[in-house]
């Protein structure tokens, strides 16, 4: 039988840095099972005391995250009791840049989602990408970070919403084949909106195309996901990407994140982004 290790990840806000932290320091041990318990917006004794509950019931490790001093206190001595490790997992990083900083931090949770002109941003980012998806609305692409352009199944959509959340207005203009695109695309790139183009092995994108086709009721021998008209797809793609000097990514082997990160790399080069956002 396998064993099962418990995760607890108590926080005072959202709990989306805990989540992050915890899949990436999970990451290096590859199958071992683990199962995570998520406490949010815990932000009194009784809530710490109801968190416990799944602590007693469940035996392991605890992260949390926790501005309150008090409530801090009260966290750590329910942790004693049970005699379960603790480990508040910003607290180094916080200390770090409090001695840098030469200033205390805040004791209020959540500033990092409070409502600031950056958060805006991120909004306003986020609508564009979505209002933009697959190339639509061509005609204001001059108010576009960056266009991402690539054949169909290419990541580019979810690649748009990421860098969304990072505050980069991405749009996504599909290559089709057979077919130039919009002639407002190279407007855009006249005027020096960057473009990025993406691209995939046509093994990856048949296997995509071909669930995506599954997924929505159509036929498996579909033109859309054949591996010949795939490879036709991506090598016209590799030539307009060539003929139109327009920096390439590779995502067949890349998460949505790596993908991002690369563009953001690519903006910086291009001196297009002249400090990160986040």
């Amino acid at each position: 039988m396998t064993d099962v290790f418990h995760l607890h990840l108590i926080s005072d806000s959202t709990g989306e840095t805990l989540h992050t932290m915890a899949r990436s320091a999970l990451a290096p041990f590859g199958d071992i099972e683990v199962e995570l318990h998520v406490t949010v917006f815990v932000r009194s004794t009784h809530d710490i005391d109801t968190a416990m509950e799944q602590v007693r019931a469940h035996p392991g490790l605890i992260l949390f995250t926790m501005a309150d001093s008090d409530n801090r206190v009260h966290l750590l001595a329910q942790a004693q009791q049970l005699s379960v490790p603790v480990v508040p997992a910003l607290d180094p990083v916080i200390s770090a840049l409090s001695r840098f900083l030469g200033r205390p931090a805040s004791a209020q949770p959540g500033m990092q989602h409070r409502v600031t002109n950056a958060y805006f941003e991120r909004v306003a980012a986020l609508d564009f990408a979505v209002s933009y998806d697959d190339g639509a609305l061509g005609d204001r692409l001059l108010s576009a970070d960056l266009i991402l352009t690539g054949v169909s199944r290419a990541s580019k959509t979810p690649t748009c919403i990421y860098l969304a959340h990072r505050g980069v207005k991405a749009a996504n203009v599909p290559l089709v084949p057979k077919q130039e695109p919009d002639p407002a695309f190279f407007d855009a790139m006249a005027a020096g909106i960057p473009v990025i183009g993406l691209t995939a092995s046509p093994s990856r994108l048949s296997q995509i195309r071909a669930q995506r086709l599954e997924t929505i009721g159509a036929g498996k021998s579909a033109e859309y996901a054949e591996i010949d008209q795939i490879r036709a797809e991506v090598a016209d793609a590799r030539l307009f990407f060539d003929r139109h000097d327009i920096p390439v990514i590779d995502v067949t082997r890349r998460s949505i994140e790596e993908t991002a990160a690369e563009v953001l790399v690519i903006l910086r080069k291009l001196g297009k982004l002249e400090k990160d956002r986040s």
